[in-house]
């Protein structure tokens, strides 16, 4: 256990040449940043976890409730042990060629196997006003934590030059701010994770989507475009990666920990540039429709639940599988 520990925290990778961790304990007056301070990140993200319960349940969800959107009661779909093992082992979106043979074995219309499938990935999936109050919960959140990163930030040297935050690295007596900033915003992704699941405007255009305001909704997503393209593809490698890259190398030079990080900064980049890209086709697909359509990277239900005209099914039980 101890050459795990000291292999994991190996000086030569996560330091720059000739410093060690001695180095980093500061004193009371000037404290350098520990891997210790994140020990208060996983405490904190239940105490977050238990007011984002608190705020959908009494603020979110009355809310959601004042701007129309539908609180509608999903049909599950019936019990049926051979579809149930199918969905969970096989497939959720069964072929054509397996739905005749599921037909032929439960001797059932291809069409009630498909609304049953229909069904049970519905019941998977948040219903919309879930996804309301999930999607109110992190703008308010973004939102505070965006205000409460520029009061700070705005003082700061690096914020206006980023070459300042080489200087002295990694000797840099860690504020309260920011400490603070960093633990919030830890804990409040691991309190995501909680959940099993950047964006302020992309939230405030899915309220309006699930509110059915689709003007509101046309215009945030706008808004929404413009700041994410313009923050990912021309602030963040203009001044991220260039600080990150570049001016770390001019002031500190690279070090083991150096060639990990900034190709793992260069993924993001073209994650970015890969969603950029779906928000403009979406973009464009919006101007030439007149409104616009979810999210691609959402889920949505299956769907309608609608029969047939004219055409009723009726329930049977054989071999103990109920059958519409």
């Amino acid at each position: 256990m101890a050459s795990l520990s000291a292999w994991l925290w190996d000086e030569r990778f996560w330091l720059p040449a000739g410093v060690t961790w001695a180095d980093l304990r500061g004193s009371p007056g000037a404290p350098l940043p520990q891997a210790s301070d994140l020990c208060l990140a996983l405490p904190l993200a239940f105490g977050i976890f238990s007011v984002r319960l608190l705020f959908e349940r009494f603020l979110a969800k009355p809310c959601a409730v004042c701007l129309g959107v539908q609180v509608s009661a999903r049909k599950k779909a019936e019990p049926n042990a051979i579809l149930e093992k199918v969905f969970t082992s096989i497939t959720k979106s069964p072929d054509d060629e397996r739905l005749r043979g599921l037909s032929k074995q439960l001797d059932l219309e291809e069409r009630i196997i498909e609304r049953w499938f229909r069904r049970r990935r519905n019941q998977e999936k948040a219903s919309v006003l879930a996804k309301f109050c999930e999607s109110m919960w992190r703008l308010v959140f973004y939102i505070g934590i965006f205000c409460y990163g520029i009061v700070f930030l705005w003082k700061t040297p690096w914020f206006w030059d980023t070459k300042h935050c080489w200087y002295n690295y990694p000797y840099q007596p860690l504020s309260t701010q920011v400490y603070w900033y960093y633990i919030a915003e830890v804990s409040f992704y691991w309190s995501l994770m909680f959940s099993q699941f950047t964006d302020i405007k992309r939230k405030a255009a899915k309220l309006a989507n699930y509110a059915k305001y689709q003007k509101l909704c046309d215009v945030l997503f706008g808004f929404f475009a413009i700041i994410f393209i313009g923050t990912r593809l021309c602030i963040y490698p203009l001044w991220v990666l260039n600080t990150a890259m570049f001016e770390s190398w001019e002031i500190i030079g690279p070090y083991p920990s150096w060639w990990v990080f900034n190709p793992m900064l260069l993924l993001l980049q073209v994650l970015h540039i890969m969603w950029s890209y779906l928000i403009l086709r979406l973009t464009c697909r919006a101007v030439t429709r007149g409104k616009v359509d979810r999210d691609e990277r959402s889920d949505s239900e299956s769907g309608s639940e609608e029969e047939v005209p004219g055409k009723q099914h009726r329930i049977l039980r054989r071999n103990g599988h109920v059958k519409e």
